[in-house]
């Protein structure tokens, strides 16, 4: 069952995919209810070669029935789990933020070296308290479930833009009373970096393997790296016999105090180790509160905000950081961090260079102009600001449509519906007490329609626009491909927005007289100049997401372009350039299938002349320009 966003699974409506797991594929989705009402949700979905194995989905639906009773903060919820034609599902509680491995790369990235401390602390104490929760779970007669997730890593840590820590996938939780389940002596699961030394024996364990886990979670976030690594057979004896070195031996500046806490949970022994995870996440809750007081939920949700601005700047969003989090950060010690507080905000300074570029308002700029709403599921084509303010707003809008998400108009055509050409006019004075011209005339911008004579002649599309919506990957093959070669010298691919797909007019030559040139005359004069400003600000932007994407794939960071592949894909669904990026990036990650798929898109969406139609043809082993 090949599913695409926008597709109905059952009672959800697929938004996005996310990424493919060990043992199933998640997607974004919401759930739609009477009078409009929706609700974000994560769909775990079994992949198809698991679906047909008796014991994983067995194992799959105790995990659901366990999973569906935990109802907790720091633990993500299950809403849902059935089965869609012969496809079983969990329907998961959807946080909006990101994976905890993803924030500790981000930090480290942003030159921090690893988490700060308080930080890191936090993190490990709200996951003790979800963790002693599904530890002490007991049935309808109080009799202990026995839960123990043994999986905990930090991809199975969400990190919300509210500061809400959540374990999710309890994928291999055991409980005693589960009919005709138990784990087999001598089988570990899980990821062996963090196998506890009695899961590296192949033995039976308890809650204190979370207490374990946790405090190999807790030791990457302060150091940036694993107490042991290598090959698996020389971890799990490291392990096995706790060959493991102390934090500060990694990271000096350390607090004796927590060193001495991390290395009670990572005892050997677990007799040794704190006897649960609530007795572990009380004496990190006592080092925070003697060291960082004033430390909350919302000093960690600042952070992320901070740390991924630039995302959530990209997707349109705009979460507030007060500058007392400035004041307390620089508490932590950490002197990149202070630097990244002092850096301007992305979109500040987008808004200074574009501001330079417009004249500055006249004397008449009295007026406001007001930016009506655009409701869901259309383009944003909008009236922009006047004057100096509408000349900015006109330049943002290029960026704007290129950058945000939105619900796309149905198009099928080789770039995506852009902001159409904007046409400057006087504001009209009042009838009854008309006033003489200002030297410079407040400027009002304005969406001109297509067929108007004042917009400026568009490059047509290749092929008549098609009457159905395009969604990303739509195209599904009759057989399984071949493996799809990325071709090295295909560089990343350039993606065009707003006045990159139009002919830029000619500019009026300045030494041009203009005596008594009229409003027209004037109009045109403007616009053009509006245009230029513009597109020169859109080829910016058009190099800098080239060299982000061809950086991502020289770095192998194929996880970050894929998201980036993503967004543009959902930003701008009729452009060939975006199934591109996807095509690439899925043949990176050794996925044939949606690879051809994608390449498929971009042959269907890309005009004849493309200067990539070649290339791809010659890698699917096509030939002419057929699809």
């Amino acid at each position: 069952m090949e599913l695409h966003a926008g597709d109905t699974f059952g009672r959800y409506e697929l938004v996005s995919w996310l990424g493919r797991g060990g043992m199933a594929e998640t997607w974004r989705a919401r759930l739609v209810g009477a009078a409009g009402v929706t609700k974000s949700v994560l769909i775990k979905k079994v992949l198809p070669e698991y679906a047909d194995d008796e014991a994983f989905i067995s194992m799959f639906i105790s995990e659901a029935r366990i999973s569906a009773t935990l109802s907790h903060g720091n633990v993500a919820q299950v809403f849902d789990f059935g089965q869609v034609e012969d496809e079983y599902f969990l329907a998961m509680e959807f946080v909006d933020g990101k994976p905890l491995d993803k924030v500790l790369k981000r930090a480290m990235k942003a030159g921090l070296g690893a988490l700060p401390v308080p930080v890191a602390v936090f993190v490990a104490m709200e996951m003790c308290r979800g963790l002693h929760y599904a530890h002490s779970r007991t049935d309808g007669s109080g009799r202990p479930l026995g839960i123990v997730h043994r999986d905990i890593s930090p991809d199975n840590v969400l990190v919300s833009y509210e500061g809400q820590v959540k374990i999710v996938d309890f994928g291999i939780a055991k409980a005693q009373l589960q009919r005709g389940f138990k784990t087999e002596p001598g089988v570990v699961k899980g990821k062996y970096l963090f196998f506890s030394p009695e899961q590296a024996r192949g033995e039976d364990v308890d809650a204190r393997t979370d207490v374990w886990a946790t405090g190999i979670v807790l030791y990457e976030l302060l150091c940036a790296k694993l107490p042991v690594d290598g090959p698996p057979q020389t971890v799990m004896m490291k392990i096995a016999h706790g060959q493991i070195p102390a934090p500060t031996t990694l990271r000096p500046d350390l607090p004796k105090e927590l060193n001495d806490l991390v290395m009670k949970a990572l005892a050997p022994d677990r007799k040794r180790r704190f006897e649960s995870s609530h007795a572990f996440g009380d004496a990190l809750a006592e080092f925070l509160h003697a060291h960082y007081p004033r430390f909350s939920s919302l000093s960690l949700a600042n952070l992320l905000r901070v740390l991924f601005r630039a995302d959530l700047t990209h997707e349109g969003r705009e979460l507030t950081v007060p500058a007392a989090f400035r004041d307390e950060a620089k508490r932590w010690g950490v002197p990149a961090l202070a630097k990244l507080l002092d850096a301007p905000p992305p979109e500040q300074v987008q808004t200074r260079r574009i501001a330079r570029a417009v004249a500055k308002p006249s004397p008449l700029d009295t007026t406001e102009s007001e930016a009506p709403t655009v409701p869901a599921g259309r383009s944003r084509k909008a009236l922009y600001g006047a004057s100096a303010a509408g000349g900015v707003a006109v330049a943002g809008a290029a960026l704007w449509f290129f950058m945000a998400p939105r619900a796309p108009e149905p198009v099928a055509q080789p770039a995506p519906v852009v902001p159409q050409a904007v046409v400057t006019v006087e504001a009209p004075a009042p009838k009854a007490e008309p006033e003489p011209p200002a030297p410079a005339p407040e400027v009002v911008a304005v969406v001109v329609p297509e067929e108007s004579p004042a917009a400026p002649e568009a490059r047509q599309p290749s092929r008549k626009p098609s009457s159905k919506s395009v969604r990303p990957a739509r195209h599904v093959q009759e057989e399984e491909p071949k493996p799809v070669p990325v071709v090295e010298d295909l560089s990343p691919p350039t993606v065009v927005a707003a006045s990159a797909v139009q002919e830029t007019p000619a500019a009026v030559p300045e030494s041009a007289p203009a005596p008594k040139k009229g409003v027209l005359g004037l109009l045109d004069s403007k616009r053009q100049e509006v245009q230029q400003k513009v597109s020169s600000l859109v080829k910016t932007k058009q190099q800098e997401v080239q060299q982000k994407f061809s950086g991502l794939l020289q770095s192998q960071d194929y996880d970050a372009a894929l998201e980036a592949a993503n967004d543009c894909a959902a930003n701008n669904p009729g452009m060939p350039e975006c199934q591109l990026m996807l095509g690439a990036v899925h043949a990176k990650l050794n996925h044939p299938r949606e690879s051809t798929q994608h390449y498929e898109t971009f042959l269907k969406l890309a005009p004849e002349d493309h200067p990539r139609r070649a290339k791809v043809l010659e890698m699917l082993g096509k030939s002419g320009t057929g699809n």
